[in-house]
């Protein structure tokens, strides 16, 4: 018998703003105008709230932690299309969205200085603590979406974030396939920013995009230009709207950059050239938004100054707290391992509080 194709497949790419704040008018989307001056003030609060983080931990203020400058795009505007109902799964270079779900700075903060209550979350707010191991979150999300669409939670879809080194991770296959078996109501935004650390996008896969990983599990997929806010806007919305609608799950690759350090112990003038951070800095979603907002008239200079100067009091406000608050719990960590309390961990709790008991009485 000969051979027969079975099926075809491609993957789209979209861009609708370049880096020149030119738009493509047969693409643009319909947005209120109030709305792309709420995206644009979030992504500054998330870029200016990351640039004092990095001094703050220069400082010795607050420690480790993974700055997400340059990336604002890819995960701030599909946060502000999520509703009441929608769950966010993350990672750990998601600021933006983290306080657009309500996390508050403090919380931030309390958690990069290695404090617990960093990770509690406002009530109601749907959103699980940072993930810091590699593509563990996506399986959490496929669980999570499970769990709505086996409860029959309407208008509801879960949107997990993750680098491009977690699609090398078997996690993320993992919860692909279970994803698209189940047609869980899940949003996987990778935000490929071409580094796994010190690992080029070019080293971790032979594949021409992220996207078609979606392929192999039946899973729409899409490459977006992850600077380009509108392509987001368009991309997260169409997926977001197809997982509450029980279309089932969607793979955005948005490709975008990481304009510094993996994370604050890390040098990545070690590993890769200035002059590719260079040429990503004209494609900067910030100044591409900005310039989109001047061209429709709605954005000037006195307003630019006012919004950052409100962003910065907003900044010192959360550290001034951050660093008033005292009476931590240094056993909290036992608490909330489990669902349940475990008598193990009550063992565990007890010895580590005497020894914590005893240290303070030897000084």
């Amino acid at each position: 018998m000969p051979k027969k194709i079975t099926n075809r497949f491609s993957v789209s790419y979209l861009q609708i703003l370049d880096e020149n704040g030119k738009v493509d008018k047969k693409l643009e989307p319909k947005i209120p105008e109030e709305d792309l001056i709420s995206m644009y003030r979030w992504m500054v609060l998330a870029r200016e709230f990351d640039e004092r983080m990095l001094k703050l931990q220069r400082q010795g203020r607050i420690g480790t932690f993974g700055p997400s400058i340059g990336q604002e795009a890819a995960h701030c505007v599909p946060a502000c299309l999520m509703n009441e109902k929608d769950w966010m799964v993350g990672a750990f270079r998601e600021v933006g969205a983290r306080l657009i779900r309500g996390e508050t700075m403090e919380q931030s903060l309390y958690f990069y200085n290695g404090y617990e209550e960093g990770s509690e979350k406002p009530k109601g707010s749907n959103i699980l603590p940072v993930s810091i191991i590699v593509g563990a979150q996506t399986l959490h999300a496929v669980g999570v979406g499970y769990s709505l669409k086996y409860r029959n939670v309407k208008d509801a879809a879960v949107v997990t974030f993750f680098g491009d080194g977690a699609t090398s991770e078997g996690d993320f296959h993992e919860a692909m396939n279970f994803a698209g078996v189940w047609q869980a109501p899940v949003v996987f935004i990778c935000q490929n920013n071409q580094w796994a650390i010190s690992l080029p996008r070019h080293k971790q896969t032979r594949s021409v995009t992220i996207a078609q990983k979606g392929i192999a599990y039946d899973v729409p997929g899409i490459q977006v230009d992850g600077n380009d806010p509108l392509a987001m806007y368009v991309a997260a919305k169409e997926a977001l709207e197809r997982a509450r609608n029980g279309g089932g799950p969607t793979l955005i690759e948005a490709v975008t950059f990481r304009m510094m350090m993996h994370t604050t112990a890390d040098d990545p003038t070690k590993y890769r050239t200035d002059k590719e951070v260079e040429g990503w800095k004209p494609k900067d979603p910030l100044i591409r938004m900005k310039k989109y907002l001047e061209y429709k008239d709605i954005w000037n200079d006195a307003m630019e100054e006012e919004m950052r100067s409100e962003v910065r009091k907003e900044i010192d406000k959360a550290v001034k707290n951050f660093e008033a608050k005292t009476g931590f719990d240094s056993s909290i960590l036992f608490d909330h391992t489990y669902g349940d309390r475990h008598y193990t961990l009550n063992e565990e709790k007890a010895e580590f509080l005497a020894e914590q008991a005893k240290e303070t009485a030897n000084g």
